[in-house]
């Protein structure tokens, strides 16, 4: 077995590679996959479905494709427009409930939200949630760009 690590849209991955018979290799992520190899060890396709689950599946299946021995893509930049995150701030950061991506930021550095203000948009499974602050206050850091891949649990802003 070899181990390799991949960093794909910002996120890092350990990935096993658990063996290779032809251009089919068994691989680990999260879940343990069959990976259709094409020349140069790319990724041609990936089976539906998993070969062993954990009890960790439920993140993202995506990254599957790509845990092959090739080069991991560059990340996707963020648009030109998006304001850089601030750094830190005090107070209670308002986190992401599922793993997705980032497609909207309703608030800046210094806004005044109340409770129950729609402060980001979290596209998950290809359906768009709306993240809301569950206090009312100022919003003293925001953690993200738009475009970005977050994990559970991610912080997207803080208020204070």
């Amino acid at each position: 077995m070899k181990q390799y690590n991949f960093k794909i849209n910002g996120n890092e991955y350990n990935v096993t590679i658990n063996s290779v018979d032809g251009n089919v290799a068994d691989v680990t992520v999260v879940a343990s996959y069959k990976v259709e190899l094409g020349n140069g060890m790319a990724p041609v396709s990936v089976q539906a479905a998993p070969v062993q689950q954990t009890a960790q599946a439920p993140v993202q299946t995506a990254p599957a494709a790509a845990p092959a021995p090739a080069p991991a893509p560059a990340p996707q930049a963020a648009p030109a427009a998006a304001p850089a995150p601030a750094a830190t701030g005090a107070g209670k950061a308002v986190t992401a409930p599922l793993p997705g991506n980032i497609v909207g930021i309703s608030v800046k550095v210094g806004d005044t939200v109340k409770a129950g203000q729609q402060v980001a948009v979290l596209e998950a499974m290809k359906m768009e949630n709306t993240i809301e602050s569950p206090v009312a206050g100022t919003v003293t850091a925001i953690h993200v760009n738009v475009g970005d891949s977050v994990p559970a649990d991610a912080p997207i802003v803080t208020i204070g």
